[in-house]
């Protein structure tokens, strides 16, 4: 897949590639991410982005031309979608994050300051996502939560495919706790369940965790758990 990301701080995006999973899948070609700076395409000699806003108020606006002509410049295959990361947007939830991951090519916008310039949601019309109610300095981290969430669904980014379908919320619900060597630490021990070698035992008990964590936790899901499973 590809992800193209326009940005006014380039090197903020680049650098999350250079660690750990998402730079073995960067550099295996399972995904590829551009970054075009939409200071590179401005009419001015001072590479100005943004200008006060008409009407007053606090704060600059991003500058229609030249995020226009930044988006226009990215060749753009067949399957693609354009985002703006906006605190406006609809929720980035593992359903929608399944549903980019069906993509060849995703185009993201990354705004600053007071935001973007209106026309450029008008002429560009693109989806708009939220990582959360809250307000970020910039869209580069939204960005970076979308292309890593959707990159752990493609094939040969982690070590086993599985592995992204027992995250949190895959199955609507919160994921298992897990343990790891040694068996006991502090008086606290790996539950028995989990060290007989029976499966079907483990993933019962799995599942009962993921719902009473879930329960607990996030009673919100837990409800949609109930009624997607038709229990009362």
């Amino acid at each position: 897949m590809i992800f193209d990301v326009m940005t006014l701080f380039p090197e903020m995006v680049e650098n999350y590639f250079q660690y750990s999973i998402l730079k073995r899948a960067s550099d295996g070609g399972i995904i590829t991410v551009n970054t075009i700076n939409p200071r590179d395409y401005t009419e001015n000699k001072h590479k100005k982005v943004d200008d006060m806003p008409y009407g007053g108020g606090a704060g600059m606006v991003l500058m229609p031309q030249p995020y226009v002509d930044a988006y226009e410049s990215i060749p753009k295959l067949e399957n693609t979608l354009t985002i703006m990361l906006s605190p406006q947007g609809e929720p980035l939830t593992d359903k929608v994050v399944n549903e980019l991951g069906q993509y060849e090519q995703i185009i993201m916008l990354c705004g600053h300051y007071e935001g973007f310039d209106e026309r450029i949601r008008e002429i560009i019309k693109p989806r708009e996502i939220s990582i959360g109610d809250f307000v970020l300095t910039g869209g580069e981290l939204p960005a970076l939560c979308l292309i890593d969430a959707v990159s752990r669904k493609i094939e040969g980014t982690l070590g086993k495919i599985e592995s992204a379908d027992e995250d949190s919320f895959s199955n609507g619900l919160i994921e298992y706790p897990h343990y790891t060597r040694p068996r006991e630490y502090r008086g606290y021990k790996v539950p028995e369940v989990l060290l007989n070698g029976n499966h079907k035992e483990i993933n019962e008990f799995r599942l009962q965790k993921s719902i009473e964590r879930t329960k607990a936790r996030r009673p919100d899901l837990y409800e949609k758990y109930l009624q997607s499973h038709n229990k009362p």
